[in-house]
This record gives C-alpha cells, structure tokens and sequence, in this order.
C-alpha cells in the first residue's frame, strides 16, 4: 500500500517529471525567438563559419524543470531512482509519438475543415495540414530526443553521484548544477546528430555551431536555476522530516 511520505514523494516528482518531458516533446516543433522575447536585435554569433541566433525549441521552457526534478530524485532516491523513471519517460514518449503519428494520420471530417478554412487574420487555411506539421515530427528527430534525453539522463545521475561521494554531500550547487552542465553538452550534440547529421543533410560543422547555441542557453539556465534547487530541498526536508531525509539522502548516496 502506497502511503509513506517518501512513496508520495516519489510518486509526485515522477509525475511532474513525465508531465514536463512529454509536453516539452510535443511543443518542441515550434522554434522561437529568444532576442525577439526582451526584444533585442539577432544575435548574429559567428560560429565556425555561420551566423547564428538564439533560435530555440520552445522545449526549453520546460526542460530546465525536468532536469532539476531528475537532480531532486537522485538526490533522495539515488540513481536506480533516475533510471526508473528516465527508462519509463522514453517509453512514453516513444508511445506518445506514435499515438501523435496515429492521429494525424486520420482522415478529417469535411465540416472541420469548412469551419476552420481561414485563419483570424481572414487567410486560407488548410487545418488538417497545420495539425499534422505541427504534431507530426520526423523520425530523425523523435529517435535524437529519445537516445540523447536517455543519455543525458543516466549520464546526469552518474555524474550527480561521483560529485556527492566527492563531496561527501555537501555543496548541492556543484553535483546539480556540475552534473547538468556535463550532462547537457553531450544531450545538446547527440541529438542534433543524430537528428539532422545522421538522418538530415546538415554537415558536422552546422550541427556543431548549432549545438553551441544550444548549449549556451542551457548553461546559462542551469546556474539561474541553481536556487530553486536549494528551495525544493528545502521544502521536501521539512516535508520529510529531519531523520528521514538524510536517511534516504544516506542510503541514495552509496546506492
């Protein structure tokens, strides 16, 4: 029977964990513009020989919350903890995008497409295209998301776990912050690679100044996020209780 607090806890981080992997999957088709945000001009970087911007998959505003929910979880239930439920999230991603895949697959109903044949600005607009463009990602891209957040992911815990022992549990900010930094620049190249190097046409130096882009931003994101983490600590200690969180943070240590 599910009813200790450290169960419900466990069950809570699962759940806003999937939640936030699957919805930054699915709203990942959109790119956008992070100067047009604050409203600044292009960035324009020069990187090996392209002039980029900060163009990001609007994935990443929930990324960051899924990487410091693994970081909670690791931090109390260890790594077997981070495996379970980063083995559990790819298998209902892959489930989602095939549901996705279905649905889009459907033929529409003529009355759908009447009523949704302009857009608010009085423009045609084909409905049924727009909700496949929109829900239906290639392959490439769903098998370099999958692959990358699971190797980001074990890679994540692992390195989490080194610097705890390191540390012998003190300085929280360096394994969480330390481990999603490491974790990030590989899961920022793997699944670009696979997605538009290995299945695309992008040649390796695109795939590499894009990366760092990438990468960028979630550096950046990863130290601004470093109090929240300390702020849910805080919170699932008092939770907890004293005795039974460093009893789990003990026992996740050496797990």
């Amino acid at each position: 029977m599910i009813g200790s607090k450290k169960q419900i806890l466990f069950i809570v981080l699962c759940g806003i964990f999937i939640t936030n992997a699957l919805v930054a999957e699915i709203i990942g088709a959109k790119i956008f513009s992070l100067e047009g945000v604050f409203g600044l001009r292009p960035a324009q970087l020069d990187l090996l020989g392209y002039k980029l911007d900060f163009n990001l998959t609007a994935g990443v505003l929930n990324w960051p919350i899924v990487f410091i929910i693994s970081d909670i979880i690791n931090e109390y239930y260890g790594v077997k903890g981070v495996k379970i439920i980063s083995y559990l999230t790819a298998a209902l991603i892959a489930y989602a995008f095939m549901i996705l895949y279905g649905a889009t697959s459907l033929p529409p109903a003529q009355f759908w497409l009447d009523i949704n044949s302009v857009d608010g600005q009085g423009k045609s607009l084909n409905i049924n295209n727009a909700f496949g463009l929109i829900l239906r990602q290639g392959m490439g891209i769903m098998l370099g998301s999958i692959i990358a957040f699971l190797f980001g992911q074990i890679l994540d815990a692992l390195i989490f776990r080194k610097l705890r022992q390191m540390t012998t549990n003190k300085f929280l900010w360096i394994r969480a912050t330390g481990s999603t930094l490491v974790s990030q620049l590989i899961d920022s190249f793997v699944v670009l690679f696979i997605a538009f190097f290995v299945f695309g046409k992008w040649p390796m130096s695109q795939v590499l100044a894009v990366a760092s882009v990438n990468y960028i931003y979630k550096f950046i994101i990863a130290v601004m996020m470093t109090p929240v983490i300390y702020l849910i600590h805080f919170a699932v200690d008092k939770y907890l209780g004293k005795q039974e969180s460093d009893e789990l943070i003990e026992k996740a240590t050496y797990q």
